[in-house]
């Protein structure tokens, strides 16, 4: 078609009683593409619904055939012109409805209300004859224009139409009211409920706004008509208007709400365009979401079969396979694993059980097979700070494990992360004990990793806690540097060792409160494992709560608290480090947990 062709726009309907629908699809849809032509047509019994466009010869044919169809010998399209064809593609659809309702015994084939001409309703309204004219467009709709005085129906969509209209005020149903859309076609079955609903007086506009158009102009209406299609709007003389659709709300827009500097094409307009802070805000929340499903029930309390992988260490080398598990797993207790492999749930890593008393060389690997394992609860209340498309910013709570350990598989941070993160894998770049609170990073991608991880182990990361601590430190500042050994010991834990690696934590008091303890900032320059509260602990102050390191220098008996346990009161309250995009420094902090509050 020449580019200065004049497109044809047609719409029309004709409720009748339809059948062989499969065959009419296929030849409409092959005439019609044949014939150039583009829109669509919905076909249902009830009838048939349709918006096409192309040259005007080609479009009457596609009428004179639709004409030879029984039951739509009357169709009377309603026409209009465009300088462009205003729709993509050529469709032809099956429908239950040709336009939805969802309300049974409305059957516009069968009885229609009575049908109001365009000139008499203007001939009504220039003598002031009292009606109502109610509009049954959807909100989107009537924001371009409607009649002056109009009721609107106030829906986002025809099928809230019924309840709409049980809303009305009683006084109405005794009133003349005229029911108006943008064809016609909606008032088919908009008049004949409201009949039923009790309504006394109801016409429907013949042919709708877009006949009224034609034979009326513009009197008694303000603005344009929304259409359905690439135009968006036209004006009384049935030309397209400089109107536009929000393309994320689908909002019409007029040409000076496209002027509005919160309207970016494809992207925003004044209506849903939300500040940097009300989407992050809103991100967040969705996050949220994710999270309480995904531990709603928590992923590790669903009973499962749980195969974990021993890698034979070099100081196992000829051991039994029961002395290998119990050197490298010693807080389990070698009576366990003896009675594990009498029970056949040792294996190699082919799944062959191997008997108490096997041989294992260092470099090979094993399996320990715990069937129906169900993990203990954890607190799954993850509070997301920050997120961008580099770095993942959180409020851990606790007990909960960062990673696979122990008894803990499913029931960890990294794999509640996982789901809900899919099918990005969130990357630790450090960690907090289990039982340990707050403010902790992650990164999205391993690149970004490798930019903010080596921060931590030059020691460019700034990292504030808060400890509540069993006594009263003398000193209102003062520092820690005793080494940490760097084999674990019970539970998996560390201590104060010579010769061990260097450690060193800076501690202010801030508060020396009645009940004998007292409320510590800590300041780790380096990262050891548990090396606050090791540090705290050396110095005679352990931290309130602390399950493994206890006063006197005891060790307990317990690493992982369990859900309802007296908290740790240990809690991540500030960091700082350079972000991997920008280079600048940022910092972020974790709302003080009740045992922190002065």
């Amino acid at each position: 078609m020449p580019a200065t062709a004049v497109i044809t726009n047609i719409s029309c309907y004709q409720f009748a009683e339809l059948s062989g629908l499969k065959e009419l699809r296929a030849r409409l849809l092959e005439l019609c593409k044949g014939w150039g032509l583009k829109g669509t047509i919905l076909l249902s019994t009830e009838g048939i619904n349709m918006f096409i466009a192309g040259a005007r010869e080609n479009v009457d044919a596609l009428v004179d055939e639709l004409r030879g169809v029984p039951g739509l010998e009357g169709l009377k399209p309603k026409y209009s012109e465009s300088a462009e064809q205003p729709f993509r593609r050529m469709l032809v659809r099956i429908k239950k409805e040709i336009i939805a309702f969802g309300v049974d015994g409305i059957e516009p084939a069968k009885y229609t209300s009575p049908r109001l001409e365009p000139k008499v309703l203007k001939q009504w309204l220039d003598e002031g004859r009292p009606v109502v004219l109610y509009d049954t467009r959807n909100d989107y709709e009537v924001k371009l224009g409607t009649f002056k005085g109009a009721v609107v129906a106030g829906i986002d969509h025809f099928r809230d139409f019924p309840n709409a209209v049980r809303q009305l005020p009683p006084e109405m149903k005794k009133a003349e009211v005229v029911s108006f859309c943008t064809g016609g076609i909606r008032c088919e079955k908009a008049a004949p409920f409201m009949e039923r609903e009790g309504f006394e007086h109801v016409w429907q506009l013949e042919g709708g706004i877009l006949k009224y158009f034609e034979e009326c102009g513009s009197a008694h209406y303000d603005g344009e008509l929304f259409v359905f299609d690439q135009r968006v709007g036209v004006d009384p003389g049935l030309h397209e208007t400089a109107s536009s659709q929000c393309f994320a709300c689908q909002t019409p827009l007029t040409a000076e709400e496209q002027a509005d500097p919160r309207y970016v094409e494809h992207v925003s307009c004044p209506y849903c365009f939300k500040t940097t802070e009300e989407q992050h805000r809103e991100q967040i929340e969705k996050r949220h979401a994710a999270i309480r499903a995904a531990t709603t029930p928590l992923p590790g309390s669903v009973p499962y079969d749980h195969e974990r992988p021993l890698h034979i260490p070099a100081a196992c080398d000829q051991k039994t396979v029961v002395d290998a598990f119990d050197h490298v797993m010693p807080h389990i207790g070698r009576e366990v694993w003896l009675q594990t492999a009498q029970n056949g749930r040792l294996t190699d890593k082919d799944g062959n059980p191997v008997s108490a008393d096997h041989i294992v060389r260092a470099g090979e690997h094993y399996l320990h097979h715990t069937p129906a394992m169900r993990e203990p609860d954890v607190n799954p209340d993850i509070r997301v700070l920050f997120e961008d498309e580099a770095v993942l910013v959180l409020n851990k709570p606790a007990p909960l494990p960062v990673h696979v350990g122990g008894r803990f598989n499913r029931n960890t941070l990294q794999y509640i992360l996982d789901i809900v993160w899919h099918p990005l894998r969130p990357r630790t770049v450090h960690r907090l004990d289990a039982n340990t609170t707050g403010v902790m990073v992650l990164c999205k991608t391993q690149h970004f990793a490798r930019l903010v991880q080596p921060q931590f182990e030059r020691g460019e990361v700034e990292k504030v806690y808060l400890a509540r601590v069993q006594g009263h430190p003398q000193q209102d500042e003062f520092t820690c540097d005793a080494p940490v050994s760097a084999e674990a010991g019970k539970l998996g834990g560390r201590a104060v060792e010579e010769g061990g690696k260097e450690a060193k934590t800076e501690f202010r008091v801030l508060q020396r409160d009645a009940d004998g303890t007292a409320l510590l900032e800590a300041r780790p320059i380096t990262g050891r494992t548990n090396q606050i509260r090791i540090h705290l602990w050396h110095l005679g102050f352990p931290i309130v709560g602390d399950p493994a390191y206890l006063p006197g220098g005891d060790v307990g008996e317990t690493q992982t608290l369990a859900v309802g346990d007296r908290p740790l009161c240990l809690h991540a309250l500030r960091i700082a480090f350079n972000h991997p995009l920008s280079k600048e420094r940022v910092t972020f902090e974790a709302d003080r947990p009740e045992w922190a509050h002065a």
